[in-house]
């Protein structure tokens, strides 16, 4: 049975995976935080901005998954610190200890500024909403190098927003269960042919933005479909105002501290072949 390393275990998404993956892999948890870990698993304490604390927790190790991150927008310093430091650490460490497999979920974030009316999929240039989006476009880039440069097996989950079940319009589009978490996450462990690959973390939404025949491609095949939930969420929605968020996949992050005309759509200057509207 493989070792795996999941750094901020003590996240939402952390405790959803270490769940869901009880039983399949012998999970080894870390985060800042204490935890006490489920019945058959270890907690690590470690801070990975300090590359000796990366290089404890992912000696011995099949595989990493590194969700240990700052999870929203923020000041740049403490992006900097536990998203471009931490993750440089995280690749770095895995590299000196010979970890050939590390999944990194970086965000829809990285891509946010496409608009909501465009289908995107895995090869689209990057369009971060955030400085928090560039931090995971940082990681994806980290990827790739360390897969050309050092063979390191790399996939790369553009994840939506895990949750028990979506809880507004904009995460109908997103949303992604922990039960099809745990299988993509197991196609980045498990498949023999990863090399380095970008996915979209998102269950079998209708109203999914992403076109995921990438991870269709590795063998995903999503078991749930926010549309179950749909007339709920629209119900209790209230409409908004704010122009820029409703057109652009990334919401509220794209008009956070914004100084252009709330108005103006982003220009078109990235592929993406726009939906029919229905």
């Amino acid at each position: 049975m493989k070792t795996v390393l999941i750094t901020g275990a003590a996240g939402d998404i952390g405790t959803h995976l270490s769940r869901e993956l009880a039983g399949r892999y012998i999970l080894r948890l870390s985060d800042r935080r204490p935890l006490k870990p489920p019945r058959g698993q270890t907690f690590v304490r470690a801070d990975i901005s300090k590359m000796p604390d990366a290089l404890r927790i992912t000696r011995g190790v099949d595989a990493i998954v590194h969700l240990g991150d700052y999870s929203v927008e923020g000041p740049w310093p403490a992006i900097l610190q536990a998203n471009i430091v931490g993750g440089y650490n995280v690749f770095e460490a895995a590299r000196r200890n010979r970890v050939k497999r590390i999944l990194f979920p970086t965000s829809n974030h990285a891509v946010g500024y496409y608009r909501r009316d465009q289908t995107i999929d895995h090869r689209v240039y990057i369009k971060p909403d955030s400085r928090y989006g560039v931090s995971k476009v940082f990681g994806e880039a980290l990827g790739s190098l360390y897969a050309d440069k050092y063979g390191m097996e790399c996939f790369m989950i553009r994840i939506g927003n895990v949750n028990p079940r979506p809880i507004d319009k904009r995460r109908l589009s997103i949303w992604l269960s922990p039960r099809d978490l745990a299988q993509l996450v197991s196609i980045g462990i498990d498949h023999p042919d990863v090399k380095f690959e970008i996915v979209y973390g998102i269950s079998r939404n209708t109203r999914a933005w992403y076109d995921n025949s990438n991870a269709f491609r590795l063998g995903y095949r999503p078991e749930d479909d926010s549309e179950v939930y749909a007339a709920e969420v629209l119900a209790r929605e209230k409409p908004s105002r704010d122009a820029v968020a409703e057109a652009h996949q990334g919401g509220t992050f794209c008009t956070a501290e914004a100084v252009a005309n709330p108005a103006a759509p982003t220009p078109r200057t990235t592929p993406g072949r726009r939906r029919r509207a229905s």
